[in-house]
């Protein structure tokens, strides 16, 4: 508490968002000692700001400021609170938003009362993971059929800018079947952050859902915040509730790129294309949160990654591949199923999913794939086969019916799907398929189907 009251006045220097501090050598006392990340008061005449000490170098120790240093002057005083950051979880937090520093910004109540757990508190005991074995259901075909998302499982849908990500990441949130769904906003623009809030608010889901939001007005420290709380009350929200959380991030290129700034002010040396060399373990040092826990719930990560010029080398989603597991691969407003992949997608099909899943799975893509090679055929002017003209036919039904990411079935229902679109462009003994699926599923018509 003695400490709490001791104001240090030697700035060293302000740069960007960064101020460093000289303060006295530390007593013996452990509870006089300043650690990493550890939250400050930075006070002068006109302002009060919080900050969080980010390095120490024996007695000189630099702070991030989180609302910035703009108006900072270099006789204010700086106070260590002896904590470091904290988020409010309770029940009382569903259906609330939340800013970058974790407090409410909906104009309701109050939660300054309410219990506080920490941010950045280690991955989970891998003793305590088990092997991933459920779905969650998304209700988008290009998922549930050909990429399963499965429960403790880390993806990035890589998206080129300037596609309706933001726009499919709601969807997503409003149509899985998860029990909680935990957003973090980072770096929005206010339509997109309207745009979610509204969205969920009008599908009737917003009494599961907690959003943590930075917005692109906001300071660009505080983003690496967000990312943190919302993973920190995904995870509680699974150990102690027992609940299947879904958490949904965008844009981690955004957050990346407030990494690289809070790096160049603190004079650390950029690597690849000016992003610090510790991208990839502070990207996975959050992916790593994605566990399904042995007696306990579960927390799940689907987030945005663009790719800046729609390049997939950029740093970002090329740390981010090695990471995860898998991606989803959204560009032409479509999920491209070639570059899409879910690693964990064989522990759910045929064992939660219909007996047909993988039979079905595999024999449209491969057809698919016949139908890209005839359209380059017919692109270059070759001659068709009949053959070949049934792959055109099936590759426009499949981009219809599959693709298009304002399709919305159910998982079986879409199952069914597939079997009437291969029955309305090829015969039972093109499929190469088992028999006793083709007797079971394949319709005796070859009536089209609606849509």
């Amino acid at each position: 508490m003695i400490r709490q009251m001791v104001r240090h006045h030697n700035i060293l220097s302000i740069v960007g968002n960064i101020i460093t501090v000289s303060v006295a050598e530390a007593e013996d006392s452990s509870d006089a000692v300043t650690r990493f990340g550890d939250l400050a008061i930075v006070e002068d005449e006109f302002n009060t700001s919080i900050a969080q000490v980010i390095k120490i170098d024996r007695n000189e120790i630099a702070l991030q400021v989180f609302s910035g240093t703009q108006g900072v002057s270099n006789a204010a005083s700086i106070r260590f609170l002896g904590t470091a950051m904290k988020v409010t979880y309770s029940a009382d937090i569903l259906g609330r938003i939340f800013n970058s520093l974790g407090e409410p910004m909906d104009g309701g109540s109050n939660l300054a009362h309410d219990p506080k757990v920490g941010i950045d508190g280690p991955s989970v005991n891998p003793v305590k993971r088990i092997l991933a074995s459920k779905m969650i259901r998304t209700n988008v075909p290009m998922i549930d059929v050909f990429n399963c998302l499965v429960e403790s499982q880390k993806i990035p849908i890589f998206s080129v800018s300037g596609e309706p990500y933001n726009q499919f990441l709601a969807r997503i949130g409003i149509q899985a079947d998860a029990d909680v769904v935990v957003f973090a906003g980072l770096g929005l623009i206010f339509d997109d952050y309207h745009y979610f809030r509204t969205q969920f608010e009008e599908a009737g889901v917003f009494a599961r859902t907690v959003m943590f939001c930075n917005q692109a007005s906001d300071p660009i420290v505080e983003r690496l915040l967000v990312l943190d709380m919302a993973l920190a009350v995904a995870e509680r929200f699974a150990v102690e509730e027992g609940k299947r959380v879904l958490v949904l991030a965008t844009d981690m290129t955004a957050y990346a790129d407030a990494m690289k700034e809070v790096g160049i002010s603190m004079e650390r040396v950029p690597a690849n294309r000016g992003y610090m060399g510790d991208l990839y373990s502070q990207l996975a040092r959050r992916y790593e949160k994605a566990c399904d826990y042995d007696a306990a719930g579960s927390v799940t990560i689907l987030s945005v990654t663009t790719m800046p010029g729609g390049d997939v080398t950029h740093p970002v989603p090329d740390n981010t591949g090695y990471i995860t597991e898998g991606q989803f691969y959204l560009h032409d407003n479509m999920l491209d199923p070639f570059g899409s992949l879910s690693r964990l997608k064989q522990h759910v099909i045929g064992s939660e999913t219909r007996e047909d899943h993988s039979q079905i799975m595999n024999t449209m893509i491969r057809f698919y794939s016949g139908a890209t090679e005839a359209e380059q055929k017919q692109a270059m002017a070759f001659d068709l086969s009949h053959f070949d003209e049934k792959l055109l036919k099936f590759g426009e039904l499949f981009r219809k019916r599959f693709m298009r990411l304002d399709v919305s079935i159910q998982l079986e229902e879409a199952l069914d799907l597939c079997w009437q679109t291969l029955a309305e462009c090829f015969d039972e003994s093109e499929l190469l398929m088992k028999q006793v699926l083709i007797d079971k599923y394949f319709p005796k018509t070859k009536e089209s189907a609606n849509g």
